[in-house]
């Protein structure tokens, strides 16, 4: 089987998708201060630039600048995805290679990841971040769902409170 390689593209800016293994859950959400705390405790000790994320009930997106001469995302990753894990209790059946790597199974062992290329490319993630509860169909408009960073967005002028309409106003215009 070929070795899955990670880019590396050190002072890089990356797109993130991280899941966790049962995807009918809402622990992201029904424990976001754990996953706050973990990923601060991370970003303190190995610095990042959070440039946008959100928290769904079973996954998040999030985009990310390393500082200049780092590459190395994936232990950030790891260390977030351990100290969220610490303390709670898995739910399925550990495997013995879970078992071996003191793995709780919580987490897809796998996330995605992708090096943001130019201006267009960052804007078109930073919008598919935002609008992901919608497409999601968790709220109706992106100012509902609160674990974005959409919210800082606004906050700073840069992206307006509608940003992104309302489903219900875009469905009607489709004759849904």
């Amino acid at each position: 089987m070929p070795r899955y390689q990670r880019a590396h593209v050190p002072g890089g800016t990356f797109f993130f998708t991280v899941a966790i293994a049962v995807r009918a859950d809402d622990l992201l959400v029904r424990e976001i201060d754990r996953l706050r705390c973990a990923y601060r405790s991370v970003g303190e000790r190995y610095p990042f630039e959070t440039l946008a994320i959100c928290i769904l009930p079973d996954h998040l997106h999030a985009m990310w600048s390393l500082p200049e001469g780092d590459a190395d995302f994936s232990s950030r990753w790891s260390l977030i995805k351990a100290g969220f894990s610490r303390g709670l209790t898995s739910p399925m059946a550990r495997s013995a290679r879970q078992l071996s790597k003191r793995e709780k199974g919580l987490w897809q062992r796998r996330y995605w990841e992708h090096v943001i290329r130019d201006e267009r490319d960052y804007e078109r993630h930073l919008d598919y971040i935002h609008f992901n509860p919608v497409k999601h169909r968790l709220v109706s408009r992106v100012c509902d769902w609160p674990h974005s960073s959409f919210h800082q967005y606004v906050a700073r002028g840069e992206l307006p409170q509608d940003w992104g309409g309302d489903t219900q106003d875009i469905a009607g215009a489709f004759g849904e």
